[in-house]
């Protein structure tokens, strides 16, 4: 049991009250005691909080360590930006329930590796796969691993699909005892302690096929709705397309009508478009959800407050599918470096890349735009680097295909192109930020781990938005990342600066933090014995972060300590409660 005194420090709360200056004691796994002028016992660790915030630990909203926790569970560098909670599962992609068909398992791998850029070799050899439904997952999770932060999980629509229907979830609607199969599942998922469902109506993959949620009809939703609707305290999520097709809009009227009479909190991420070139978007989609929580909908929008960005990989990437070109796709296909670079030096090949480039991508896809696209991470480096892919194709007189297809060659396939981060709309993203029905911290960490979204990205919420511009308070930023999160998932023990609450906590000094430079890290196992890289980030750093009572970043480091337990809504069926 640990006894550990924070003293000297302004506490900020997590509820958004003005911060105030007290000491916080910690005993075992909670919080004891907040006051000033506290007496450190005989048995305390005191810990100098001077000149420093203590606020909740930061609760990541939007994540995808489902399958990375198994090989990377050190959450690298989440510890050291504050993190104790992560909430996965999210977007329809989850790790359970599993078919007993091995072909079907495996499709449910290659789907979420695809979307979320993480590789099927340690996917399948890291997992114990000692589950089929969900409940057996938690269990396994549960028993098996041991990771710095507490986590919570989604069980994902596109999994339930999967086991319910078999490789038939991508070709057609599911018949009644299918969808009687899938709530069933559901039911599984959820008297086992799943935040709820989440669900995919955003994505087609690498041969442009939709994703099976997509093809889902309103029977489905409407019995799986049903089973959600039971379980008070839960949150369906829900993600859809305000960036490719733009059929965000029909979205949202459909699950609008499927939630009508129903008491369900919906969580719909990119409900509200945050990027310049999606205003067409967001003038069609803002009214849509103001008018259904006007309505009473408990319906929660979804947003980042960090731009995204893209890094064009041919080693993993599905940026280029999902901007429509699928012929600079097949080069991320070809599994071997010499396919990649038969490809790239093939005439016919080079000729049907200028064409998609030309005709098929979308307008705001890196590739419309090389004058935002950096030429900065050569792995040979022979360069040249830090100049546009504009100016690169502009010396060389040469179309913007060929000349990515020129510099990769002459540099490595390995080789990286950054594209600069896609303007926002920052009014609306500080709106948002003080709404007190949004849904925000959401990183994506940690998928696209050769692009890098996500890992430390949030801290941008302190630093630029808070200390830097002072667009919010340092209440408002630590609520919309603690206590507002805690809430919306049902949290209720932890998310505030409270006696009796979990000793979830950061302490840190608003000026040390930052947002660090990216870099790479060969640390990412192949399944074949090998090593990968992802992008990572050096310590922001946090002076204290604290999990359950246990510091897992403490005086420049990561503790190595592994509390993080599993977490829950108080969601017990509504029909158990009436029996009771």
């Amino acid at each position: 049991m640990s006894a550990i005194l924070i003293k000297g420090g302004t506490v900020v709360d997590g509820t958004g009250a003005p911060a105030f200056a007290a000491d916080v004691r910690v005993k075992g796994k909670t919080i004891a005691e907040v006051a000033p002028g506290l007496t450190p016992h005989d048995d305390e660790r005191v810990i100098d909080a001077t000149g420093c915030y203590v606020t909740p630990g930061f609760i990541e909203s939007h994540t995808h360590f489902d399958a990375t926790m198994w090989w990377q569970p050190d959450l690298d560098p989440l510890p050291s930006y504050g993190a104790t909670t992560v909430v996965m599962g999210n977007c329809g992609f989850s790790a359970a329930p599993i078919s007993d068909d091995p072909e079907v398992a495996f499709e449910m791998i290659k789907i979420f590796s695809f979307f979320e850029d993480i590789p099927e070799g340690p996917f399948q050899k890291n997992l114990p796969w000692d589950w089929r439904t969900w409940s057996e997952y938690q269990r396994s999770m549960t028993t098996r691993l041991k990771i710095p932060a507490n986590y919570g999980a989604f069980v994902g629509h596109l999994a339930i699909r999967l086991a319910a229907m078999g490789m038939d979830a991508w070709k057609r609607v599911a018949t009644p005892a299918e969808i009687a199969k899938m709530a069933e599942l559901l039911e599984d998922a959820m008297e086992a302690g799943a935040l709820g469902m989440s669900s995919n109506l955003l994505d087609h993959d690498g041969q442009d096929r939709p994703v099976p949620t997509l093809i889902a009809d309103d029977a489905e939703f409407a019995a799986l709705i049903d089973v959600l609707a039971r379980y008070p305290g839960c949150t369906m999520q829900v993600i859809v397309d305000t960036f490719m097709r733009m059929s965000a809009p029909a979205s949202l009227e459909r699950l609008v009508r499927l939630l009508k009479g129903k008491k369900l909190r919906v969580q719909i991420a990119g409900a509200i478009p945050t990027l310049e070139f999606q205003k067409p978007a967001l003038e069609i989609m803002k009214p849509l959800v103001e008018q259904a929580q006007a309505d009473g909908y408990d319906i929660w929008p979804g947003f980042a407050h960090v731009s995204p960005t893209n890094t064009l990989s041919l080693t993993r990437s599905l940026i280029f599918a999902q901007s429509n070109d699928y012929v600079w796709h097949e080069v991320v296909l070809a599994e071997t470096e010499e396919a990649k670079l038969a490809l790239l030096n093939d005439p016919d090949w080079r000729a049907r890349a200028r064409e998609s480039w030309d005709t098929k991508v979308w307008p705001h896809a890196p590739m419309n735009n090389p004058h935002r696209l950096h030429l900065r991470n050569s792995d040979n480096g022979m360069g040249p680097i830090n100049i546009t892919l504009k100016e690169y194709a502009d010396s060389r007189g040469l179309h913007h295909s060929d000349a990515m297809a020129e510099w990769i060659i002459a540099n490595g396939v390995r080789s990286t192109v950054h594209m600069a981060p896609f303007p926002k709309l920052e009014d609306l993203t500080v709106e948002l930020l003080k709404h007190p029905q949004t849904v925000g911290n959401i990183s994506d960490a940690p998928a696209h781990g050769q692009m890098f979204c996500g890992g430390g990205e949030n801290i941008l919420l302190l630093t630029k938005y808070c200390r830097d511009e002072g667009k919010v308070t340092i209440e408002e930023a630590i609520h919309v990342m603690t206590g507002k999160l805690a809430g919306h998932f049902g949290f209720h023990d932890r998310g505030a600066i409270k006696p009796g609450l979990r000793a979830d906590i950061a302490v840190f000094d608003l000026n040390e933090i930052q947002r660090r430079e990216e870099y790479k890290r060969f640390d990412v196992p192949t399944g074949d014995f090998g090593v990968t890289w992802r992008y990572t980030r050096d310590a922001a750093p946090m002076r204290l972060t604290m999990v359950n009572g246990m510091p897992t970043f403490f005086e420049g480091r990561f503790t190595g300590a592994m509390p993080g337990e599993f977490v829950s809504p108080p969601a017990a069926p509504a029909l158990a409660q009436a029996a009771e």
